[in-house]
């Protein structure tokens, strides 16, 4: 039976991607579904609405006419209040949804019996999350670009180049998290000649990234007193800790943070997970930082949104085989069948089928093997 997707603008603050490429849609249309992509919905990531039309979308002047003709909806981010009313009781959603950290948008999809998956908790059997680690990668980098324009004195920052020059010391950039995240930032700061030290509490990991970065980079078992020592004489700290679906745990503290010098800088990539740093709250692109304790904060929720197209092509590559699964089988359907897919699984029929998000927000929680069974 064919499927509607649809495909809104979204309307996040400076959030240039898009859930699908044309050429998804071309794939969706050689399964037999239909697709309805809102217009101007990928001039940000750069895909005219002429391609869309090509590849075989029919193209709606507003998302009132996507949300009213799909099955199911496709998104970049989670849906925002001022989108609630365009679903339909009993709709399908496919995106990000970091419902630990936003009580009101998981009563929302339990109220109007919204069927959802969420990206960032696919998780295949080894392990790994496939549609989150692309856009963890683009976080990780993008985050110490920014914490290095922003260590800039124009920007209120302590006026350090963060690899510094001959004669001058490195700035030094302490990361909370070994995970994608963290090793993609690790990465970027090593390549700018930071002096780089990376907080995990795997052994294991270490081991990975001691074999990956050849001794160029500090690794260490973290307690709170050596967080402590390391944040106090950062130049940077950057926030990269994630517990799967769950609220990131609160690691650096706010007196942590008053001992860093004035003008250095956080970024705190878990902010879409309620943050892992005390002093932490959600920035958009618009206005990325502010001062607390002395600090520079940055702490976009959509960091990869202002690399929108390469974002969107890494996103979508990576959700598109799941993406036409979902459309063939629909959301109850696919997840019984693919048990990655039922890791995903959010809401269904007005259940919470999450339960680190039913802890997080004391509520309801439901096994999602007795409605799969």
């Amino acid at each position: 039976m064919a499927t509607v997707v649809g495909v809104p603008k979204e309307i996040k603050d400076m959030e240039g991607r898009v859930s699908m490429q044309p050429d998804g849609v071309a794939e969706l249309v050689h399964h037999g579904h239909e697709v309805v992509v809102q217009a101007g919905a990928g001039v940000g990531a750069g895909f005219a609405d002429e391609e869309y039309a090509e590849a075989g979308a029919r193209l709606a002047d507003g998302p009132e006419e996507v949300f009213a003709s799909a099955d199911l909806i496709v998104k970049v981010k989670e849906p925002i209040p001022e989108e609630y009313d365009r679903f339909r009781e009993g709709q399908q959603l496919f995106t990000y949804l970091h419902l630990a950290a936003d009580k009101g948008l998981t009563e929302f999809l339990m109220e109007r019996k919204i069927e959802s998956i969420a990206y960032e908790t696919v998780e295949t059997p080894d392990g790994s999350l496939p549609l989150l680690t692309p856009m963890s990668e683009v976080a990780g980098r993008m985050a110490v670009q920014a914490a290095a324009h922003h260590l800039e004195s124009p920007q209120g920052g302590a006026g350090l180049l963060l690899g510094g020059v001959p004669g001058t010391p490195a700035a030094k950039v302490t990361i909370i998290g070994g995970g994608v995240v963290g090793t993609e930032a690790a990465k970027i700061a090593v390549g700018m000649r930071a002096i780089v030290r990376v907080l995990d509490i795997s052994p294991r990991r270490l081991a990975y990234l001691s074999d990956i970065f050849e001794g160029r980079v500090d690794l260490v078992v973290p307690n709170r007193a050596r967080t402590a020592s390391y944040v106090a004489e950062s130049d940077v700290v950057i926030g990269a800790v994630l517990v799967h679906g769950a609220k990131a745990p609160k690691l650096v503290s706010r007196e942590m943070v008053a001992s860093m010098r004035p003008g250095s800088v956080v970024a705190d990539v878990a902010i879409d997970q309620g943050g892992c740093i005390e002093t932490a709250r959600p920035t958009t692109h618009s206005e990325p930082t502010f001062v607390e304790e002395g600090v520079v904060h940055y702490c976009v929720a959509n960091i990869p949104g202002a690399v929108a197209r390469t974002s969107t092509l890494a996103l979508t590559s990576a959700t598109l085989p799941y993406l036409i699964k979902i459309a063939d089988h629909g959301i109850e359907g696919a997840a019984s069948a693919d048990p990655s897919l039922a890791k995903g699984l959010s809401t269904l029929r007005g259940d919470l089928l999450s339960e680190p998000v039913a802890e997080a927000h004391d509520l309801p929680h439901t096994d999602p093997e007795k409605l799969l069974s």
